[in-house]
This record gives C-alpha cells, structure tokens and sequence, in this order.
C-alpha cells in the first residue's frame, strides 16, 4: 500500500466519523421534539421551526458530507488506476533495463576483444622501439668511450709536459739555492766586518768618555747625579713657591673673602618668620555663635562659601572656626569678612555680600601698604603700579614657613653687601633680588614656575633686560649668564638656608632623614651613618680593612653627589666620612 493510499484512508475514516456526529446530533433533535409542549405555545413553535432549520442544516451538511466521499472515492479510483499505469511502466522499463544490460554484455565482449587485439600491437610496436633504442644506445656508449679513450692519451701527455716543467723548476731552484748560498757567505763576511767595525766604535767611545772624564775631574754617573739634584732642587723650590703664592693668593681673595661676605650679610638681616599653612583660626565669643554662622539649613554657611571662594570648617573645637584655602590673600579676606560678621551680629546672604566688599578693600589696602613699606625698607623708588601690587600680595604668600615678602626684603639686602662689598651695581642687583620671586603672586593663577612666570611680568612692566635674567635664572631655568643672575641664586640661598629662616612638614624632614641615611648605607663597605643637625651634616663609618683613604674620598664624593641628584633641600648638607685603624696590643 502506497502513502496516498493511507492519507486516502485516514481522510475517508474522518469523513465518516462526521456523518456520525451528524447524525447523532439529528436523533438528539428528533428526542427534543417528540418531548415538546402543546403545538399552540410560540414558543414551542419557535424552538420547532429553529429545530427544523438546524435538521436542515444538517442534512445540507450530511449531503456535502456524501459528496464530499463520493469525491473522496472517485480520486481513490483514480489513484488505484495511476498506480496500475504506475505497474505497468516499472515492468516495461524493468524489461529494457535487461534488454540494455545483455546488449552492454555484448558490446563490453565486443570491446574487450578488441583491446586485446590492440595491446598485442603495441606491445609488438614497443618491442621493435626497444631494439631500436638499445642499438642507439649501443652506438653512444661507443662514441663515449672513444672520447675517453682520447681524453686518457691527452691527460698522459699533459703529465709527462708538467714533469719535464717540473724537472726544469728543481734545477731553476738548485742554481737558486747555490746562489744563495754565495750571498749567505757574502753577508757573513760583511757581518763580520761591521762587528768588527762596531768592537772599534765601542773602544774609540770609551777611550773619548775616559779623556773626557779625564778633563772635567768626573764620572759620568756622578755629572749625572749632580745635574738631577740641582734641576730637581729648582723645580721644587719653583713648585713650592708657585703652589704658595696660589693657595695664599686663593685663600685670600676667595675663601676668606666670600666667608665674611656671607656671614656679615647674614649676621647684618635677621626677621621673624611665619608659620606656611591653608588654614586660619577665628575665634568666637561663644558656641552659639556657630549655629548663627551656619543659618537655617545652612544658607549661611552656603553664601558665605560661594562670595568668598573660602571653605568654612565648624567643627566640635570650642569657640573656634577653621577657614581654608590655598589662596593667601582670599584666606586672610574670608578670615576678616567673617570677623566682622560675629562682631555686628548680623549674618545674612546680603550683609554677607557687603562685609566682604569692604573687607576686601581693606586687605587690598594692607596689602598695598605692606609693598610700599617694602619698597622704601629696600630703596627702590621707581617700579610699575602693577608689580606694587603683586608685591603687596605677598604679604600673605609663605615658601616652608618663610613669609615671601619678608624674604625678598632679606634677599635684596643680603645682595646689596655682597655687590657693595665686590664694587658692583648695587641698585640693579638689589632691584633682581627683590624681584626674583615676584611671580609666587601668581602661581594660582597662572600654570608654570614662577621664575618664568615673574620673568614674564618683569619684561612685561618695563624692567630691564638684566633684572629679567636675573629673575628668570635664580632657579636654573634658564642658564645665568650674568654678574646679577649670580648674586640673585647667592643671596636667595643665604636666605632661605640660614638656620631658622625655613620649615618643612614632619613628614617631608623625615622621609629626607631616611633617604640620605639609605643613600649612604648603600655604599660598598660602610658600616654605619648618622644624619646629624636635622640634615645638614651626614657621618659616614667605614671598614677600615674595606675602605683606604683614597677610597674614602671618593666615597664622600659619590654620596653628595648622589644626594645633589636625588634630594631637595635648602643650604647645604656635608658628608664626612670617618675611616678609624686601631692597633691593640695586651702587655704581659
């Protein structure tokens, strides 16, 4: 049975059990209206005649239903009929598979009797082109051994050429060695001779030395003795004096001198210094007063923030406010505005506003007098109104603890002895000390270092070219070129490196103890180091069995230099480095 059979089936079988439903719903109907009421009520009439239209309904459904099988069965006809012509055709064409397989059977005998036929003709054809090949290769086998045969007789002829050369070349070469061995016995004789010749020089030499000493009343060796004792008594005493002449005349035009230059510059400038910090402290007159400062939910605290540019801190320290800011000059303003503001009592976004107006005016006031003062402290008279005020805002700037504007009135006087005492330009090299750091004034607001940036306004505001240099150069930016540029770097070392003048973080002053104290362990054969005089001084001990002492020269120059490369500090630090040998010896 095919598949089409079977879906013919399965569909007939669904068909069926249609009319079955159909039918049952039929005789359910015919149940309902044997059971129904009187013909006369509507209703009855009306569920009568929707039953009559539902049973025709049906029957139209049941009719479709047997035309539908009817259908069904003429395609099942139709398809029995197709797969009889279907039969039929697989057995014909079974018929003329066999009929074409027995005649390939034939044709494939036909060909196969041929091909036998064939290759015993070729073979016969490949064994005439054998015979043919081998009497070639018979012939060239002869032709290369005839040529052999000649280029044997040629190579014989060549070697009996080259003996009979080489018969010639050991004759060329016995008259060559006899003629050597003439030459040989010439040279020996000439040898001789100059031996000879040279026995007579050496008698005639000392026969002269003899005469010579003779005549002088010396040896030789003792004319040479003397000779190098005098030249080397003269250049000694030449040496001697040159070297003292050099040291006294470096002692005392160098060492002596620029000792009492800085240390009367330093004695000569003493000031007092503050403390480098972000933050100020306002005291309040009572605890209260804190809630007042910050306001109802902290609009207070907020405007007062955001007029001022300054962070206010309340904390649980009593009666006390903290203010911080990297800006000086902003910090001193909000420290005043704030000041005046627990003094009236009145605190509000508005009066906020008005007192840091007026506080302003008044620092900038202080400011501006603070560099007048400055100015005629150091003698300068004549400078632009601008860099006035870039000075004036240094009264609140500090470098390690040190007040900046105090530092450059220190600087400027410490370059003032030092030109006065070498007979230098004592106006133009106090006016680039006290200008060198002119640009700390803007280091928040202007990115890069502040020699530049001071070096900038300089030329800017009309300063000379020589007051540039010196300012831009005092901390090797640029290379000094100038007499002004030096004393400007001299000066500012005095003063920032004097004991006092300077501060540092506990933090930063330890972790340099540290590094310098590493810096020295690290070396071959040091046994211990000490950092002595908060940093200044550093003692190195050596082995003495590890160390010599031209080793420890050269230990106590790697290690400064080591910590010039490494480390920033102000002043100086000296390496010493102690190298001990003890002998002991126990009487007994």
């Amino acid at each position: 049975m095919s598949t089409f059979d079977v879906v013919l089936l399965i569909v007939v079988g669904l068909l069926a059990l249609v009319v079955v439903g159909v039918v049952l719903v039929g005789v359910r109907a015919l149940r309902r209206i044997g059971t129904a009421p009187a013909p006369d009520d509507p209703a009855f009439i009306a569920e009568k005649d929707r039953q009559e239209q539902s049973l025709a309904a049906l029957r139209s459904a049941a009719d479709e239903v047997n035309s539908t099988i009817d259908v069904a069965k003429s395609a099942a006809s139709a398809a029995r009929a197709e797969a009889a012509g279907a039969k039929a055709e697989a057995k014909s064409a079974r018929a003329e598979a066999r009929r074409v397989l027995d005649d390939a059977r034939a044709e494939a005998d036909t060909v196969l009797e041929r091909a036998h036929k064939q290759a015993e003709a070729d073979a016969e054809q490949l064994r005439a082109s054998a015979r043919r090949s081998g009497e070639r290769e018979v012939a060239v086998l002869a032709a290369t051994t005839r040529e052999q045969a000649a280029e044997v007789e040629r190579r014989a002829a060549r070697m009996d050429e080259r003996e009979r050369l080489h018969t010639e070349e050991v004759e060329r070469l016995a008259e060559r060695e006899r003629q050597l061995t003439a030459a040989s016995a010439a040279l020996a004789e000439r040898e001789a001779a100059v031996t000879a010749r040279e026995a007579a020089l050496t008698v005639a030499e000392e026969q002269r030395r003899r005469e010579l000493e003779r005549v002088a009343g010396l040896t030789a060796d003792s004319a040479r003795t003397e000779l190098i004792e005098a030249i080397e008594t003269q250049a000694k005493r030449e040496a001697a004096l040159l070297v003292r002449d050099i040291e006294s005349d470096a002692r005392n035009t160098a060492e002596q001198r620029a000792r009492h230059i800085v240390v009367d510059a330093i004695q000569r400038v003493a000031s007092e210094q503050t403390a480098e910090s972000v933050v100020s402290v306002l005291h309040l007159p009572g605890d209260e007063m804190k809630g007042r400062i910050i306001g109802r939910e902290g609009r207070n605290i907020r405007a007062f923030e955001s007029v001022t540019g300054v962070n206010l801190i309340i904390d649980d320290t009593p009666e006390a406010v903290l203010l911080s800011c990297f800006d000086p000059v902003r910090r001193e303003v909000g420290r005043l505005t704030l000041e005046k503001l627990v003094l009236d009592g009145r605190i509000h976004p508005h009066r906020i506003e008005e007192v840091h107006d007026l506080a302003r005016q008044e620092v900038e006031e202080l400011c501006h007098r603070a560099a007048e003062d400055a100015l005629v402290e150091v003698g300068i008279t004549e400078i632009h109104p601008e860099l006035v005020t870039l000075l004036g805002r240094l009264r609140y700037r500090t470098s390690y603890g040190q007040n900046v504007l105090k530092h450059l009135v220190e600087t400027a006087h410490i370059a003032g002895i030092m030109a006065a005492e070498l007979r230098l330009d004592v106006p133009t090299i106090k006016r680039s000390a006290f200008l060198h750091d002119i640009g700390k004034a803007l280091t928040h607001e202007v990115e890069g270092s502040h020699a530049i940036i001071g070096a900038d306004l300089a030329r800017k505001y009309g300063e000379s070219e020589d007051v540039v240099h010196a300012i831009e150069a005092h901390h090797n930016e640029v290379p000094p070129q100038t007499i002004e540029a030096v004393l400007t770097q001299a000066s500012d070392a005095c003063s920032g490196g004097r004991p006092g003048a300077r501060r540092e973080s506990l933090e930063a002053y330890v972790k340099r103890l540290e590094r310098i104290e590493e810096i020295a362990a690290g070396k071959l054969g040091v046994e211990k180091v000490f950092a002595m005089q908060a940093g200044r001084e550093i003692r190195v001990m050596v082995k003495p069995d590890d160390v010599d002492d031209i080793g420890a020269a050269v230990l106590a120059r790697d290690v400064a230099k080591q910590i010039e490369e490494e480390l920033t500090y102000p002043g100086q630090i000296r390496v010493t480095v102690v190298r001990e040998s003890r002998v002991t010896e126990i009487a007994r």
